[in-house]
Formats: C-alpha cells, structure tokens, sequence
C-alpha cells in the first residue's frame, strides 16, 4: 500500500469511530440497507441513493412539524419550555418560511459573509498561535468558540459565545434525545426544556425562535464538521491542497462531503408518492441518509478530482429549503485550513463525544508538524 493509501485508511477508519461510537446502532442499520437506493422496513422508508434524496427534498410534500422530525424536535423544545412562537426556520413552509429566509440571507450572503469573516480571522489566529511555538490546541473547543462567535455576531447578541455555543451543543443533544429516532431518556422532555430556556435567555429578545435555532444549527454543524476535516486532513495528509490557493474551495468541498455534519435528514411524508418506485405513504418516516447520497462512505476527499458540484453540495439540502449558511460553512473552513496548512498538524489526541446530536469528536487535540525555530 502507497503512503497515500495509507494515509487515506487512517483517516477513514479515525472518521468511522465518529459513527461507532456514538451512534452504533443507527450506523449498523443504515450500513446494512444501503444495497438499495431506496428500502421499506415497515412505515420507514430509508433512502440511500442521491437522485431519489433529491426527489424527497424537492417533490415529495412533507410534514415538517411531525414529531420525529428535526422541525418537530425544535416545535417540541420551544413549546417544552413555555414559548408559543414555534414556527422556526426549520419547520416553516409558505410566506412565514421565506420571510425568515429572507431575514437570515441578509447576514449569510456574500457581503454578510464578508463581514462576519472580519470576526473569525483574528479569532482563528489568536486561538491557532500556540501551534507555532509548539504547542496544542484542541480542535473541537476552537470550534465551539467560532461557531458561538459567529452566531453572536450575526444575531448581534452579547453574550460570551462559549456560552452560547454550549447551550446550543446541550439543546441539540437534549433535542434528539426526546423527539428524534433511537432510545428517549427518561426526563428528556424536560432536559430539553431547560437547554431552550437557558438559550433564549443568552440570546435576549427578538425573534427569538428562529435566533435560537440558527444558533443551534450553526454551532452543532460547525462542532462536528471542522474537526473532523482537519482530522481528514492531517490522517490524509492533505495540507499540500489545502495550501493550494487554487486548491483549498475544492478541497473544502470534499471535506465537507465525506464528512458530512448533517448525515440523516429525519422526514415524514405529507401525502402519498412514489420515490425511485417504492410507493411513499402520507405519515410514512423517511430517513434520508445524506452519508450515502453523497458517497461518503466510498469516496475519498480530493480536491484534483472532486465530486461533482451537484451531488458534494446535497450535503446542504436541495430545494428551498436548502442550508442558508453554506457560504458561511464553506468560507470558515477554508479560512481554518489556511490558517492550518502552515503547520501541517497532526492528531495526538482524539476523543468521540457520545452525547452529541450529530457524529462529533469531543476532542481533537493537534500539534503542528513543522518544526520550532529556536
């Protein structure tokens, strides 16, 4: 085996113990069925194959305020801990969506993106410093620190972001536990109440349940998605690309391809249909596993051979209700690994987050390759 080859094994066997260690059982399921593009098992309808998630996202109604549903979650939260304003960015449809759509792409367009690069540049290189002199830095707590950074500038809010980016990981976590698939705890109705209190106090007045969701949506995406990458990257040893000016977008959209921070989309069908010719019945659960649509689980990340454009950016969603913040996600991991490449850091500590709503490390502590002028 070539070095490369090597590099490529180690860095997807470190990324499947994300999925094997928090979230066994949802991994072997998935694993198992994805021989089809689309398989029933019951009044589930699990969709593997890129063309019939894109067919679900953009013909196919759906309930986004059921229960099970990450809309139906965020509704159930809100409504756990006293707030009546549950139409949120994740579960609207008609005018009431794309009003709060257009609120939000206000910040997360290109001049709004700009801006906000203005805060994580010099956030990135104060938290990043200790890299040249030697030392370590955890990956995961610089993510929790940008995400929260970030939220709190676009949603002009003044509370210390580690604390916002934490009461976002904890409603998150709480959120799924409650509504989402898989084994419910006992009192995690009102663990998740209480995450949403503590939130919304952090974020103050205004519209505050669509702030609250950004906020959690921005955060778990970022604190799952950036570590891994850099992971990918060091195991993988693609600094080379990431150093590549020319490179480093394409490279960005690989990484967040194979790694995917969103990798199942819990829906429920509002009417009847047929997807890739398996008949689809209104109240049906659909798990659209983005992992497999996206060939994740096969395809490595390279950047002078990317996937193409149409099938690496379902990973934001497809149809109007597509990510608002993939410019943001694309531009900040770009802006990390810039930063990184002139290190070249490799992992010398990893720890997988067993709690997190979405396959998460719970450390990733690097150190840079080059070595220290003294």
């Amino acid at each position: 085996m070539t070095a490369a080859r090597s590099g490529l094994a180690r860095a997807r066997r470190r990324d499947r113990r994300v999925y094997l260690r928090s979230h066994p059982f949802l991994f072997a399921l998935l694993a198992a069925t994805r021989g089809r593009a689309v398989r029933r098992i019951g009044r589930t309808v699990l969709v593997h194959d890129a063309d019939a998630y894109r067919q679900v996202l953009t013909g196919l109604p759906l309930d986004r305020t059921a229960s099970g549903t990450t809309g139906g979650a965020a509704r159930s939260a809100l409504r756990a801990a006293g707030h009546r304003d549950a139409g949120v960015l994740f579960d609207q449809e008609g005018a009431g969506h794309r009003a709060g759509r257009r609120a939000l792409a206000q910040g997360l367009g290109a001049a709004g993106v700009e801006e906000l690069r203005g805060v994580w540049r010099p956030l990135l290189a104060r938290r990043l410093e200790p890299l040249a002199e030697g030392g370590e830095v955890d990956l995961v707590a610089l993510a929790g620190e940008l995400s929260g950074t970030v939220v709190c500038a676009l949603l002009g809010c003044g509370a210390p972001p580690a604390a916002v980016a934490a009461a976002a990981a904890d409603l998150a976590a709480a959120s799924v536990r409650s509504e989402l698939p898989g084994p419910r705890r006992p009192g995690a109705h009102a663990a998740s109440a209480r995450a949403t209190r503590r939130l919304r106090r952090l974020l103050g007045e205004g519209d505050g349940a669509l702030s609250a969701m950004v906020a959690v949506a921005a955060v778990n995406t970022t604190v799952a998605a950036l570590p891994r990458a850099v992971a990918w990257c060091a195991d993988a040893g693609l600094w080379d690309q990431a150093a590549d000016e020319r490179l480093r977008l394409p490279l960005v959209d690989e990484l967040l391809r194979v790694t995917v921070a969103s990798p199942l989309l819990p829906r429920v069908a509002a009417a009847d249909g047929v997807v890739a010719g398996c008949p689809v019945r209104s109240g049906d659960r659909l798990l659209l596993v983005a992992r497999h649509a996206v060939d994740a689980h096969r395809s490595d990340p390279d950047a002078e051979r990317p996937a193409a454009p149409d099938l690496a950016h379902l990973v934001f969603g497809a149809g109007p209700h597509t990510c608002p913040g993939a410019r943001l996600a694309r531009l900040q991991l770009a802006d990390v690994l810039a930063v990184l490449a002139a290190h070249r850091p490799v992992v010398v500590r990893a720890l997988v987050d067993r709690g997190a709503a979405l396959p998460s490390w719970r450390k990733l502590v690097v150190r840079s390759s080059v070595e220290v002028a003294r």
